[in-house]
């Protein structure tokens, strides 16, 4: 499958695989923040993502990250 990935700022890091093997892309964000525990927010990423139909994207926590941290995952689903 093809992902068609816009850049919407010029400072935005397209979406790469770190190894051949991964199974999913890494996502870099365009904003250097703290999240404290217990809370959300929006996080800038500078790229629009056209998914086809009947697919999904699901952004997922580092492992490392999740278990120190309990970051949790957020999914999003587009039909």
């Amino acid at each position: 499958m093809k992902l068609k990935v816009k850049k919407l700022d010029e400072l935005a890091i397209m979406p790469s695989y770190a190894h051949n093997q991964d199974a999913g892309l890494d996502l870099f964000s365009l904003d250097e923040l703290i999240i404290n525990p217990g809370e959300s927010t929006l996080i800038h990423t500078g790229i629009s993502i056209e998914l086809p139909s009947g697919t999904q994207a699901q952004i997922r926590p580092r492992s490392g990250l999740a278990l120190k941290h309990q970051v949790r995952a957020i999914l999003y689903s587009l039909e």
